[in-house]
């Protein structure tokens, strides 16, 4: 299923990001909520898993609840902080026997206190790396399908596979870890390349920063939709922290 809105769709398409429940009465508020966001028609449903780096939550639970009870689109997160092929390949194949087709791979953020050099990612290095092997699990599962070819006793025609959607994200203020002022930029050609149908932007405070973004990821050879990503700002602590996760200075006038 494409990301993309449908004909029938909002006019501007939307998206929006859910956190699994952790405690029984928090799930039945969230699937009253769910229930709610799928009558204004977001384009799919994002539900995270392990954020900043820890493993908590059933964020397949709640996939399984947007398949089940919507028409949405369920997008299930993955990170690479702290995760195994092996493991990563399990939680793969588990969510496409649940009929979770969308993803958004993240390289992920290390858990608080753990630092950038203590080799808490695992085995997958890169975004890039973890949307290779998606791909990989998703072609291993469902190689082809064949059809057979009318007047032709025993000819088959071979089917286009099934793709999965992945997802990435895109730094319009450059990622905090680039080495030059490019990287960013190159690392979501390496996405691309590996099989990305869809970015969604990272932190970044004016339009024009977004809109700018684009226009050079465009001309350096980005094609697949880039969307902006927006979070309402819920709490001072919130804000802070995802500065620090970002590495970005407060505008004076939101401050």
């Amino acid at each position: 299923m494409s990301l993309l809105p449908e004909v029938s769709a909002p006019a501007v398409p939307f998206s929006i990001e859910l956190y699994p429940p952790r405690t029984p009465a928090a799930a039945e508020v969230l699937r009253e909520t769910i229930r709610m966001l799928a009558e204004q028609r977001p384009s799919f449903l994002s539900v995270t898993y392990g954020a900043g780096g820890s493993t908590g939550g059933d964020s397949l639970a709640v996939l399984r609840h947007i398949r089940q009870t919507t028409s949405v689109e369920p997008l299930a997160h993955l990170t690479c902080v702290g995760n195994t092929y092996a493991g990563a390949t399990a939680l793969i194949r588990e969510f496409l026997d649940a009929d979770i087709t969308s993803f958004l791979a993240l390289r992920g953020d290390p858990p608080a206190g753990v630092g950038e050099d203590e080799a808490f990612l695992g085995d997958l290095e890169s975004a890039a790396q973890l949307v290779q092997l998606i791909d990989r699990v998703q072609a291993e599962r469902a190689p082809y399908t064949e059809a057979a070819i009318p007047g032709l006793p025993g000819a088959a025609r071979v089917q286009p596979r099934q793709r999965a959607q992945i997802a990435v994200a895109a730094f319009p203020m450059g990622h905090p870890r680039s080495r030059h002022a490019g990287q960013h930029l190159d690392a979501l050609l390496a996405k691309q390349a590996a099989g990305a149908t869809l970015a969604i932007t990272q932190l970044f405070f004016h339009p024009d920063v977004y809109l700018a973004f684009v226009e050079r990821a465009r001309a350096a050879g980005v094609h697949i939709p880039i969307l902006p990503g927006i979070m309402p700002i819920t709490s001072p602590a919130r804000l802070r922290r995802v500065l620090e996760l970002t590495g970005e200075e407060l505008p004076a006038e939101l401050a």
